[in-house]
């Protein structure tokens, strides 16, 4: 074999050990996408609407497992507390009803026995409802008179309301909005439930007219609602969807810490601002469209929050994600324990949180796929001590999304936590400051208001 055949073979080993490594780079990446999509499709999997902004509707027939909840344990044992004012049923002083019992015989000896012979008694009571009595009719008579002066004849007014020479009155229309609007019982149920307690047949045509009635009363009294919740200080804003008529609506609402304003759209679209001026603060789950509302300052709901960052801790095992909630509940316990004391937050209090906060969010931009994620997609190489930590540019976590690093969903999930640095008060719903927090921060007295 001559030197040039030699170099020949060596040529063609080479250019195959090319070949082959080149198709294996190609294949461990293609493996390594493959991977990636299994383990993005497998997170969708495990999202509903207990740890993510999906409705309930889109949970399925068996809906989520609800096995975790927002609220931590707070090492109390469960039902009333100490100092709790309890609510039960006692006797009554003054019963509607009073029925005697004596004894007919002696025990001892068999004698018979009277009312009279009566030394004391013992009571008890039974609180019930009274026997179903039948429709009370009112018979109105509006009266012709004939003076005795002149001969004209007037006639008496029938009372407001009163148009029909056979109606429904007040009570029954009342009873029929409640149920209908408040308990949500649909027509045909409700047409049932009248029938069988009540003796009264209501036709599905008679109860629509009595919530149109209704309706068209309440219409000055909805107004002054709306307009007054619009000019609340902090007013909470939320949507869902639902049918009516076989046709998908949307249920917007705006609420405060007590009046709350319902309204039906067609369009999901359709804002509080496009009928009334809005004012103030408002409070909402970081959908777009509010942010183009004009003249008000945006706060983020903690409940939103922390049901978000419920999807990498469940799924992906981040550890930011669950720094992150802590923080978010100790903060939020912070703010409501100085409301209830009628104190302010310290400034330096106030700068610890974000401190504190900026550092969870350097850690995730760090990170941004996840320890366990990168498991999953074959990328999980040892560190190389010879290369320095990629520096951040410093900057409020709004701009995160500008990082060419993320991908779309990761952008999604910075945005859904987006935190406005200009708020220095932590604002979430009534109904979640009175659940969210009160309960972790006292674990660690550090986060306790500074007085």
């Amino acid at each position: 074999m001559t030197p040039a055949s030699n170099q020949s073979d060596r040529d063609e080993l080479a250019a195959a050990l090319a070949a082959a490594l080149a198709s294996n780079a190609a294949l461990l990446q293609a493996i390594a996408k493959l991977e990636a999509r299994v383990a993005e499709l497998e997170r969708r999997l495990g999202l509903d609407s207990s740890n993510s902004s999906k409705p309930p509707s889109s949970d399925g027939p068996k809906g989520p497992t609800r096995t975790a909840s927002l609220h931590r344990p707070s090492g109390k044992k469960s039902g009333g507390q100490k100092g709790h004012k309890g609510d039960t049923l006692r006797q009554s002083a003054t019963p509607d009803i009073v029925v005697d019992h004596h004894p007919q015989a002696c025990a001892g000896c068999g004698a018979a026995l009277t009312s009279e012979m009566s030394e004391g008694h013992a009571a008890r009571q039974v609180f019930d409802l009274p026997e179903p009595q039948p429709l009370e009719i009112t018979e109105r008579r509006a009266h012709a008179c004939r003076c005795a002066r002149c001969g004209e004849t007037t006639r008496a007014a029938f009372p407001e309301g009163v148009d029909a020479p056979v109606q429904y009155g007040a009570r029954i229309a009342a009873f029929v909005v409640y149920l209908l609007h408040y308990q949500f019982i649909a027509e045909d149920r409700l047409k049932q439930l009248m029938q069988d307690l009540f003796g009264v047949g209501l036709s599905c045509a008679t109860i629509a007219g009595m919530s149109r009635a209704c309706a068209s009363r309440l219409k000055d009294f909805a107004e002054a609602l709306c307009d007054r919740v619009a000019r609340a200080d902090v007013k909470h804003m939320d949507k869902t969807d639902f049918r009516i008529g076989g046709k998908t609506q949307w249920l917007h609402v705006a609420c405060t810490s007590l009046p709350t304003f319902y309204r039906v759209c067609a369009k999901r679209g359709a804002l509080l601002s496009d009928i009334v001026e809005v004012v103030g603060v408002i409070v909402h789950d970081h959908w777009k469209p509010y942010y183009t509302m004009d003249g008000v300052r945006h706060a983020l709901c903690n409940a939103h929050h922390l049901r978000e960052l419920k999807a990498p801790i469940d799924i992906e095992k981040e550890d930011w994600a669950h720094q992150m909630q802590i923080l978010l509940r100790r903060a939020c316990h912070a703010t409501n324990l100085a409301r209830e004391r009628g104190v302010a937050l310290k400034p330096r209090f106030v700068a610890r949180i974000k401190r504190r906060y900026d550092a969870v969010v350097r850690r995730f931009r760090h990170d941004p796929i996840g320890h366990l994620h990168r498991q999953k997609t074959g990328l999980e190489h040892p560190p190389n001590p010879h290369l320095q930590p990629r520096r951040v540019a410093p900057g409020p976590p709004r701009n995160l999304t500008s990082s060419t690093n993320l991908g779309n969903h990761d952008k999604k999930r910075i945005e859904r936590l987006n935190w406005k640095h200009e708020n220095a008060k932590l604002t979430a719903h009534p109904a979640s400051q009175r659940t969210l927090g009160r309960r972790d921060a006292r674990s660690d007295s550090s986060f306790a208001p500074m007085n």
